[in-house]
């Protein structure tokens, strides 16, 4: 099977190749290529179809085990802290703050080149590599004694997780077209929200050990050594690229490269140029995103980091609160694959991106409108469910949509790499607005959070709104409709700057 051309497109099924005196010799070799154009593209579908479920049952899993533990290793420091970490360190008042502020400055600047060494090695590679620092980093956490300990650990966790997410999306995108992509990038991503979900079960199992061992040292214990294990498979499990996939016959990897021409890159495994990449910086739709990145980033902080302390105004014990918090991140993940399906059947992002936000600006606002939390915990309880369902679907959508409007591999990789550390880095505001004052209120903290979604959705709209009319002006002046879609990306290797580009709404 040769999948050099489209099948629709194959010279050697246009009708108009061989002319015939005889009308109906003609009407039955049309009839007969027509035949075999659509058996080819009904074979394409099938093989497609194949190939796919290839990736999603031998790569997606191990990616989505991978983020998991990520994001707990990350954010298990909010259990811990309910646990006593604060006072068994002796920390001074903010210093708690300071530690958790401290992990978003390596991750914001060593972002960038640590995408681009995966970029230069092989994500397959250095992902792994990430993953089993970090994870060494959580086993050591277990045996701190002091501020300066913890705060130092977690400079070089925040280290080690830096690139780890945009590397995942880059890696993605050299395995399944455009419109393929969000509803992947979703199940990978809910490993997120059922990390949060998993954190609280974990952590409610743990602290019932009964020790002289302070309870979140365990907690650091069991999770580090589960990352540092599973990061010693990934290393050896993941295939370099689609091309020198194990599990993948030679037609199946030629397959690949086609799906990857036509609808994902311009030039497939191109090597990093970092001044043709930094020309994404000469379009203001780059900043359009990374503005709604950074209106994300507040958001998902204050979700990822301090929901145990938004339940803990429940009047709940440490037990529980803990436990409290696992039915909305798994509603959160549900939500999740509910738009982002959505969203790769109509082939259209910013719609669902806004109404992500729009429901985390909902949920924040009727959770710091409440004044009574005794007498409406229904309510309440309700409004975390709205905060983490908003929180979850923009996320992977915004990734996934700036991703489908830049061909060039590099470009895509560089603004990928900018993009989600400013989304992270929005930490730092999180964990400042939830003060010590205000507990367990946190009026400031839930308000400016509110804001930062209101915000998201009007540039969201606003980008969604020029996309929508610039695709309209270039059709004009075509004097033809064209969609993303009918499009080759190997074509749009200038993005914008093509007079065929059209936008991936």
């Amino acid at each position: 099977m040769q999948f050099a051309t489209r099948p629709d497109k194959d010279p050697s099924v246009n009708k108009d190749a061989e002319r015939s005196d005889d009308g109906g010799d003609q009407a039955i070799r049309d009839e007969e290529a027509d035949e075999v154009a659509e058996t080819a593209r009904v074979i394409n579908r099938i093989a497609e179809r194949q190939l796919c479920r290839k990736f999603d049952f031998r790569i997606l899993p191990v990616l989505a085990v991978m983020y998991l533990f990520n994001s707990i290793d990350k954010g298990n420091l909010g259990n811990a802290e309910t646990a006593g970490l604060s006072k068994d360190l002796g920390f001074q008042p903010g210093q708690y703050n300071l530690v958790i502020s401290i992990f978003f400055v390596p991750y914001v600047v060593f972002a960038p080149p640590v995408a681009m060494l995966g970029k230069r090695f092989g994500p397959a590679r250095v992902l792994p590599i990430l993953m089993f620092t970090f994870g060494s980093m959580t086993l050591l956490s277990a045996a701190t004694t002091n501020f300066g300990g913890i705060f130092a650990l977690r400079f070089i966790l925040g280290m080690a997780e830096a690139g780890f997410f945009p590397l995942v999306i880059f890696y993605l995108t050299t395995f399944y077209r455009r419109g393929e992509l969000a509803r992947r990038l979703a199940i990978f991503y809910a490993a997120s929200n059922i990390a949060n979900a998993f954190s609280g079960l974990l952590a409610f199992a743990v602290f019932h050990i009964e020790s002289n061992l302070h309870k979140w040292r365990y907690l650091f214990l069991i999770e580090g050594a589960a990352s540092v294990l599973f990061s010693l498979f990934a290393y050896w499990y993941l295939p370099k690229s689609a091309t020198e996939a194990r599990f993948l016959g030679e037609e199946e990897k030629s397959l690949a490269f086609y799906r990857m021409q036509m609808d994902s890159s311009s030039v497939v495994a191109e090597k990093l140029n970092i001044r043709d990449s930094l020309q994404i910086f000469k379009y203001p739709t780059t900043y359009c995103f990374i503005m709604i990145e950074i209106c994300l980033g507040v958001p998902i902080q204050s979700v990822g980091l301090f929901m145990p302390q938004i339940i803990s105004r429940l009047g709940y014990d440490v037990l529980k609160t803990n436990l409290y918090t696992v039915a909305p991140n798994i509603g959160g993940a549900a939500m999740l694959l509910i738009l982002a399906f959505s969203s790769d059947l109509l082939r259209i992002r910013f719609p669902f991106i806004m109404l992500g936000f729009t429901l985390t600006f909902i949920g924040f606002i009727i959770y710091a409108a409440i004044d009574d939390v005794q007498a409406n915990i229904q309510l309440a309880y309700f409004a975390t469910f709205m905060m983490v369902w908003g929180t979850s679907a923009p996320s992977v959508l915004l990734s996934t949509w700036y991703n489908n409007n830049i061909a060039h591999e590099g470009r895509r990789l560089v603004l990928t790499s900018v993009g989600v550390p400013c989304a992270n880095v929005m930490g730092l505001v999180s964990s400042n607005i939830f003060r010590d004052n205000e507990k367990p209120r946190y009026e400031t903290a839930l308000i400016t959070t509110a804001v930062f979604g209101a915000t998201g959705a009007l540039i969201a709209g606003l980008l969604g709104g020029y996309m929508i009319f610039d695709n309209h002006t270039r059709n004009k002046a075509a004097g033809v409709k064209t969609t993303a879609r009918d499009v080759p990306t190997k074509r749009l290797r200038d993005g914008p700057s093509v007079p065929e580009f059209r936008w991936f709404l």
